[in-house]
């Protein structure tokens, strides 16, 4: 239950100040989760990105760029045995300080609350894609009972879909700890439901950071070589 009424931030809690203005006065009334300071403080990912992975080019140098991918996705497209899994990952906001320490807060520390303050871009984003399947990325069965919750189902529930649990994590060591290379070769990491029919169908998987892709990359493919039609990710920060 949070803690603090609906006028309060659920980021900062400070009080939310009314915008006034005649577009304020004549628009329709939204429910206002987080203040303008912290809304301000997201960086949303605009401008060219990455045709795969959603990153910037502003934010890379040149040589970094192979065409339209970054030189990580270019890489990874370029060995046959991950090319072609992965069609999109698509990220909200830039992964900076003040969304470090947000994640940090509604991951690690337990604030279920602020799976509402993404709730409202996920919805949006996901009528866009409009998947048949959306699939969670699970945690460890350790991972989840530390946490209390999975964030990725959080953020579907609030954003009021229905996830499809169909993955299992059965490689619980933290990928964040290897290098590149040892993402890559490491053995598959989920099994998925064998008794759901994922043939034909569109799947969109969701997380809360894109960082390396070889998370979302190792679902893709299991999910791939199930059936699956295609493949996209979404995530709130990159």
């Amino acid at each position: 239950m949070n803690p603090f009424p609906q006028d309060h931030c659920l980021i900062c809690h400070e009080i939310i100040r009314p915008t006034i203005g005649w577009r304020a006065i004549f628009s329709i009334e939204t429910e206002h989760l987080i203040c303008q300071p912290c809304e301000r403080k997201l960086e949303r990912i605009e401008g060219e990105t990455c045709r795969i992975c959603c990153r910037p080019f502003h934010l890379i140098d040149e040589k970094f760029r192979k065409g339209d991918l970054c030189h990580d996705c270019f890489r990874w497209e370029e060995d046959v045995e991950w090319q072609g899994f992965l069609e999109k990952n698509t990220s909200l906001f830039l992964y900076n300080d003040f969304l470090k320490e947000v994640i940090a807060k509604f991951k690690f520390r337990g604030d279920y609350v602020l799976a509402k303050v993404f709730a409202q871009f996920f919805t949006k984003k996901l009528d866009q894609l409009a998947p048949a399947i959306l699939v969670p990325i699970p945690l460890s069965e350790v991972r989840l009972y530390e946490r209390g919750f999975n964030q990725a189902v959080a953020l579907l529930v609030e954003s009021g879909f229905v996830p499809s649990e169909i993955l299992t994590r059965i490689h619980s060591e933290k990928q964040s700890k290897k290098s590149r290379l040892e993402r890559i070769h490491l053995q598959q990491v989920f099994k998925v439901d064998t008794e759901i029919t994922l043939e034909g169908q569109r799947i969109v998987l969701i997380d809360d950071i894109y960082t390396t892709g070889s998370t979302v990359r190792h679902a893709a493919k299991l999910l791939k070589r199930a059936g699956a039609a295609s493949i996209q990710s979404l995530t709130i920060a990159r």
